[in-house]
């Protein structure tokens, strides 16, 4: 029935209708394999000889099956415990982050509120301006947090781009009748938002999710700047170690060193499928939700 209905929509439209669309297919059809042949280049260039890659004969699969990339990588035990660094830094950090971000939003996105002209200019400014890493520094160091897992989760516990997002959705989608008739019924306002604004506001917070579960992933330079101490490592900066150890190897006969170009060759691909396979299989879970506040969110006033 839905092929049919197709057929006939596509049999009234005119010439330049079905060139348009030709048209438009095309460029999502390019954007895409833009988008998606990278990545498994990537992918097969891990499995492959380095010698093939470096010829450019590896390009739609593997040339010469090959695994020492990964062997090499997963051989350091530092690897696990970055792992583990980062799922802690990730999970706790996404929580932190997502509930600063709806509590603050909440009264920021009430007209009402006595306060919020004064604390949006605040929340802008700091938007734009920033007192540089130095004073971060010191700051850090006088809350006793440096070469801690605690700031990690302290410098992006807010995010005020997050924060514009998480208020104009809970103003535009949450009607204000909504408060009215629960105050009736003796909601105070954090009854309200527990029980009324948190559940509805799903969409955004499962956002929020993915666009702080993800920074938190990739976290580097807070790591680089703030951290000392190997223990207290995230992924990327352990992989970032290891791969530079790779790519300084050079002692030894011409065929050792010859062998540690390849095997650092083949490190430069697998460290990109570790640190971002993660991502790539949660992502398709959380991508409706994205999706849907994409296309205006959920409950309308």
């Amino acid at each position: 029935m839905k092929a049919g209905n197709a057929f006939k929509a596509f049999k009234n439209q005119t010439a330049g209708d079905i060139l348009f669309d030709i048209f438009n297919y095309l460029i999502l059809i390019l954007f895409t394999l833009s988008i998606l042949y990278p990545l498994y280049f990537i992918i097969i260039a891990s499995f492959s000889d380095p010698v093939a890659i470096n010829n450019g004969k590896v390009l739609f699969k593997p040339m010469g099956f090959n695994t020492l990339g990964y062997q090499r990588i997963f051989e350091n035990t530092k690897i696990w415990n970055a792992y583990g660094n980062t799922i802690f830094y990730t999970v706790v950090g996404t929580l932190i982050n997502v509930s600063l971000t709806m509590m603050i939003a909440y009264p920021l996105s009430r007209g009402n509120f006595f306060a919020r002209n004064a604390i949006l200019f605040f929340v802008m400014f700091t938007m734009y301006f920033k007192g540089g890493m130095i004073p971060t520094f010191l700051w850090m160091h006088q809350l006793n947090v440096y070469n801690t897992r605690f700031v990690m989760l302290l410098l992006p516990a807010i995010n005020v781009f997050n924060l514009i997002i998480a208020m104009n959705f809970i103003r535009n989608n949450i009607p204000e009748e909504l408060y009215e008739a629960a105050s009736l019924d003796g909601y105070s306002h954090i009854r309200y938002f527990l029980n009324i604004v948190l559940p509805l506001s799903q969409t955004i917070m499962i956002v929020l999710i993915l666009y702080y579960g993800v920074a938190h992933w990739n976290e580097f330079m807070n790591g680089l700047i703030y951290l000392r101490d190997e223990k207290y490592y995230p992924l990327q900066l352990v992989l970032r170690a290891i791969l530079l150890q790779m790519q300084a190897s050079g002692l030894g006969d011409v065929d050792s060193i010859i062998e540690q170009q390849k095997a650092a060759e083949l490190i430069k691909y697998g460290v990109i499928i570790v640190s971002t396979l993660p991502v790539l299989v949660v992502y398709p879970f959380l991508q409706k939700h994205f999706t849907k506040f994409a296309l205006g969110g959920a409950v309308k006033g």
